[in-house]
């Protein structure tokens, strides 16, 4: 599975984008999140790939859960996001 990570400074339309491509090609996406402003730009990233899938037919849900990941040498919980389609 590919996972895309958002930051704070990512562009949502440009995530938004990578998310419907990876579905396209490989039917299901994780995205992980660190911070506050790293999750806001995810959902609404979520949001703007469900308006670039929905004419096509394809209605995506998201699965949300934590993850410990490792920045640095440094643990750090990470929002993970997978998005698939309905």
């Amino acid at each position: 599975m590919d996972i895309l990570k958002v930051s704070a400074n990512s562009k949502p339309t440009s995530v938004a984008g990578a998310i419907a491509g990876v579905i396209r090609e490989k039917g299901i996406v994780e995205i992980q999140a660190v911070g506050a402003g790293a999750a806001n730009q995810a959902i609404k990233s979520i949001a703007v790939a469900r308006g670039y899938m929905a004419p096509s037919g394809i209605e995506l849900i998201c699965i949300p859960s934590f993850a410990n990941i490792d920045i640095d040498g440094v643990e750090r919980t990470a929002i993970k996001l997978v998005i698939e389609p309905k």
